[in-house]
């Protein structure tokens, strides 16, 4: 994987400021599509689209709750381990996606951008994403990051990569490499670390999602299949979200 396939460069994204009582970024962790469709003895198929709507009412809940960044963990590098059958239906989905959700995003101030190995999808759909990109540029009432074929170990192996060949280039001291310089490397680097990170299906780990950034996260598990996610369990989350107390590693109690 190169460092540019992570690493792509995006225009600065708006200030957003936060509701009072936060968060300001929510990543979530879309899990249990497959699993709601063995429920009801449907296709695997129909759980994915299932969960197409899910993200259609999280993204609307996201914008009324006042949260500027949403991150979205829809389809890790991992997944490609799927059986071909269940990745040509995500690749499909996201297609469809693309081309029937951009307008109203657009339309509801949704800035999207997606992060990952996009080019594992083909030319189409790269063409497709590209071009959602830049018709959501100038919205910014809601900044939408799509994980695409993302792993965050090879998002922090990318970001060293990169910075390795930039002191062999000798635009870079080794001695003045901290943490500020591996964040300027990654994908998320102009978007705020996550507040909270919400996982739905019961499943309590992080599977390879945003490692680095979630430093200071909150964690949220909600025992609820994703296709079944709606803006009450968002509101269940940002609840539990308040109650806690952040302290940054300052302080103890």
């Amino acid at each position: 994987m190169s460092a540019a396939s992570l690493n792509q460069p995006f225009a600065a994204l708006p200030a957003v400021a936060a509701p009072p009582d936060g968060p300001l970024h929510v990543g979530l962790i879309m899990d249990g599509n497959r699993r709601w469709a063995k429920a009801r003895g449907l296709p695997r198929a129909l759980g994915h689209k299932a969960g197409v709507e899910a993200v259609r009412r999280a993204i609307q809940a996201a914008a009324d709750a006042g949260i500027g960044w949403l991150t979205l963990f829809a389809f890790s590098s991992e997944n490609w381990r799927r059986s071909a059958d269940e990745v040509r239906d995500l690749t499909g989905l996201l297609r469809i996606y693309l081309r029937r959700e951009v307008a109203t995003l657009a339309k509801n101030g949704v800035r999207l951008r997606v992060i990952g190995e996009r080019e594992r999808f083909g030319p189409e759909t790269v063409a497709a994403i590209e071009a959602a990109e830049r018709a959501t540029a100038h919205n910014t009432k809601l900044n939408l990051t799509v994980a695409l074929s993302y792993g965050a170990r090879a998002e922090i192996a990318a970001a060293a990569r990169a910075i390795a060949q930039e002191v062999a280039a000798g635009r870079l001291d080794p001695a003045s490499i901290g943490e500020e310089t591996l964040t300027r490397h990654l994908a998320t680097r102009d978007i705020p670390d996550p507040d909270l990170i919400i996982r739905t299906s019961g499943e309590q780990r992080l599977s390879n999602f945003l490692l680095w950034q979630a430093a200071y996260a909150e964690f949220v598990f909600l025992d609820v299949l994703w296709p079944d996610f709606d803006a009450s369990h968002l509101g269940q989350a940002l609840t539990e979200y308040r109650r806690r107390v952040r302290r940054f590693g300052v302080g103890s109690g």
